[in-house]
């Protein structure tokens, strides 16, 4: 009998494995987008609208690609001219983003002038509670007043501000979403963001763990930590932009959120010491891009996510090092966990689908 030749079973080269993992996550990731298009059942409301960006990138854009969709007629304005664009256009009502930074000496004396045209007025804070010092005076200026702080509402209404009301952040998906990435952005754990006491704390508790992976640690001052030499090799100085944030987001294996202290004096202007309850953008940032989630806790954090279900999260360095550990080898819980989250944030926490909430305060009172 001929003897057969058995060729052998030559094993597939890692980039090959990679390629094909991210392959498959990522076309999981497209049909949780298709399922669950934050554009549907969404009506036009009846409403010239006059909003005034504050210049961040990553929620203006957002919020006017939505606006434009939700409202008749959208204007926009810059901080310098509002009073002069909502004098020409004279809008239903003035949306302005944050108020702080950007914007003029002369703002609330615009804001002032503009509601004498009868034009109802509205703000947005989405750096609360960290500026109370500037925004407990803005606040009183305005007829509404929207915080996507949970601490704030009742500080607000304390000032006299008859019109508060609590609306969180969310994600603009046209930015944040799932994306095949080059290697440079390619990493097993991944933080963005500036380093804050409670960060630095964080990672050079971590400092001996992280050694010898793929980790980036981006944004400034890092040259706080304690152990900078050891963590040096995996710092990128200075800011992200929005489109590159979600590069690195995407193609992270897991990335942390770890939230900013409240405390005043802490590189904050909160001297009314208003402790931070809620969730930060960088929350729903994150799980837009179909990628796992390692934060830690907020107070409202469960109302928008299920912890241990769409995120993990962690109370200590010790229990995100346990955590990181597990997900970096537990590959299809790790992808799980990250596709829930994807379709949690794309059903609930769009622009799409947030803004309605604001709009039906505005349109009630126009």
């Amino acid at each position: 009998m001929k003897a057969v030749k058995v060729k052998k079973r030559t094993e597939r080269p890692q980039e090959y494995r990679d390629g094909y993992q991210e392959g498959y996550r990522l076309g999981l990731c497209e049909a949780v987008k298709r399922l669950n298009s934050p554009e549907a059942g969404q009506g036009c409301r009846p409403l010239k609208l006059m909003y005034v960006p504050q210049g961040f990138q990553a929620i203006d854009a957002g919020v006017t690609e939505a606006l434009g969709q939700l409202v008749s007629e959208l204007v926009l304005s810059t901080p310098e001219t509002m009073l002069e664009v909502a004098a020409r256009e004279m809008p239903g009502a003035v949306l302005v983003m944050n108020g702080l930074h950007v914007f003029p000496e002369n703002h609330l004396e615009q804001i002032t002038e503009i509601k004498k045209l009868g034009i109802s007025t509205a703000i947005w804070f989405v750096d609360d509670p960290y500026f109370t010092k500037d925004t407990s005076v803005i606040s009183q200026y305005y007829d509404h007043v929207f915080t996507h702080e949970l601490g704030c509402v009742e500080f607000y209404r304390s000032l006299g501000v008859a019109s508060v009301h609590y609306l969180p952040l969310c994600v603009n998906p046209q930015m944040f979403y799932p994306r095949r990435t080059d290697p440079q952005y390619q990493y097993d754990v991944v933080f963005i963001g500036n380093a804050f006491r409670n960060r630095t704390e964080l990672f050079d508790g971590l400092a001996p763990f992280l050694k010898g992976k793929k980790v980036l640690i981006a944004g400034g001052f890092w040259e706080r930590l304690t152990q900078f030499e050891e963590l040096s090799p995996f710092i990128k100085d200075g800011f992200i932009p929005p489109e590159e944030t979600a590069n690195y987001y995407s193609g992270s294996k897991l990335v942390i959120n770890i939230h900013r202290p409240w405390e005043g004096g802490q590189d904050n202007r909160n001297s009314f010491q208003l402790p931070s309850r809620s969730i930060n953008p960088r929350t729903y940032e994150i799980s837009a891009c179909g990628t796992m989630q390692l934060t830690d806790i907020r107070e409202d954090l469960d109302r928008f996510y299920r912890p241990g279900f769409d995120m993990e999260t962690f109370g200590s360095a010790e229990e995100l090092q346990r955590k990181i550990e597990y997900y970096l080898v537990h590959e299809k819980e790790r992808r799980l966990i990250a596709l829930r989250g994807l379709q949690t944030t794309l059903r609930n926490h769009t622009f799409m689908a947030r803004l309605p909430q604001l709009l039906n305060v505005l349109t009630a009172q126009v």
